[in-house]
């Protein structure tokens, strides 16, 4: 029978996504092993997170300061922004080192089963950003999923009416895949093969 703390630790690890209850015990026992130094490691960057991480009011993603370094920084193209579901994304782009525009998280896609609707994702925010008039173009680079596509011809019919040039990645992404686990040169592909949708 295992201790009371170490199966409120094995519950723990299972709250993170794609962790099932054998990987989430064998997490804890390896833990449990381990020194001291290593929990304590662990220990303090997840409290350095929780006290230092804000989300940029900008774009939404994750960062140590608000506006974050890409929103505020002078040598990005503040015309182009690049629409993505999660800050994930942000990483696997910017790897790329392929685009020099800026973001916009939405936060996930929509999702009917799940009850994820517009007004739970920052579409509204996206929206207020298009009629600012800096952004001369926004890709949507959602993934090549059903919820990805729902959520793409969601924002094209809505944001098609401000005159706002409209583009996707190329399909250089397989058809159910997600951008955060692509390689760096199949989205470098679709960046610079992205196809207009609409507007200018």
């Amino acid at each position: 029978m295992t201790s009371q703390s170490i199966q409120q630790l094995i519950e723990a690890f299972q709250l993170l996504p794609g962790v099932g209850p054998k990987t989430a015990e064998r997490y804890a026992f390896y833990l449990v092993r381990t020194g001291n130094d290593e929990i304590t490691e662990i220990l303090d960057a997840l409290n350095k997170v929780r006290a230092s991480i804000v989300q940029c009011a900008q774009c939404f993603n994750f960062a140590e300061i608000s506006p974050c370094e890409i929103c505020s920084s002078p040598k990005r193209d503040k015309t182009i922004v690049c629409v993505v579901s999660h800050s994930a994304d942000v990483v696997a782009l910017e790897k790329t080192g392929s685009f020099n525009g800026v973001y916009h998280i939405l936060g996930g896609t929509l999702n009917a089963i799940e009850g994820v609707r517009p007004e739970h994702l920052k579409i509204k925010e996206l929206t207020a950003r298009a009629r600012q008039g800096v952004a001369k173009e926004l890709i949507i680079a959602l993934n090549a999923d059903m919820e990805g596509e729902t959520t793409s011809l969601y924002l094209v019919k809505l944001l098609q009416p401000l005159g706002i040039r409209l583009t996707r990645l190329a399909r250089g992404l397989p058809m159910g895949s997600d951008i955060q686990y692509a390689d760096e040169l199949t989205l470098a592909n679709a960046l610079n093969d992205r196809k207009n949708l609409g507007g200018e």
